[in-house]
């Protein structure tokens, strides 16, 4: 069969026939394309893929899965994937996983990346101390490291 006949016979399914206009279906009926019905994929032979995979992990096992993954970046789409993902959990990184994620930001020559990995912290913490602990914990790795602070680089900004 011919993909646009296909088309054709998976729209025909959800198009009102006829001169008159069909009624309105409750929105809870759902009308599919033939070929949802035939039990075949209409788009993706891939399997779906399970996000629950780590959901009985402890913040240790947390912080050393992160701080792996930043060991082995290779390059800047690989550092700023880990540091989406560990930002994206409902916690606040450890002070080793962002050393981890500094380093790595050097490592692949990423300034802006690293700066922003400042601002992920001012976003996650509760109040503003939890913000200047991290900071002290983290001043000695950012001055060797050169990575200047976003409140450093615009004071007038803030």
């Amino acid at each position: 069969m011919a993909p646009i006949s296909a088309l054709r016979l998976a729209t025909r399914a959800v198009r009102p026939s006829g001169l008159f206009r069909a009624t309105q279906l409750p929105r809870t009926r759902v009308q599919t394309p033939a070929a949802w019905s035939l039990g075949r994929p209409a788009f993706s032979t891939s399997m779906k893929l399970r996000s629950g995979q780590h959901e009985d992990e402890t913040y240790e096992e947390f912080s050393a899965r992160f701080e792996k993954e930043f060991d082995g970046v290779q390059d800047v789409f690989e550092l700023q994937r880990n540091l989406n993902n560990c930002f994206a959990y409902d916690l606040v990184p450890s002070v080793a996983v962002l050393s981890a994620a500094l380093r790595a930001a050097r490592r692949v020559n990423d300034f802006p990346t690293a700066v922003r990995i400042f601002e992920g912290i001012k976003a996650k913490v509760e109040n503003q101390d939890q913000y200047k602990q991290y900071l002290e914990a983290l001043e000695g790795l950012r001055q060797e490291l050169g990575v200047a602070l976003r409140e450093e680089l615009y004071p007038e900004q803030e």
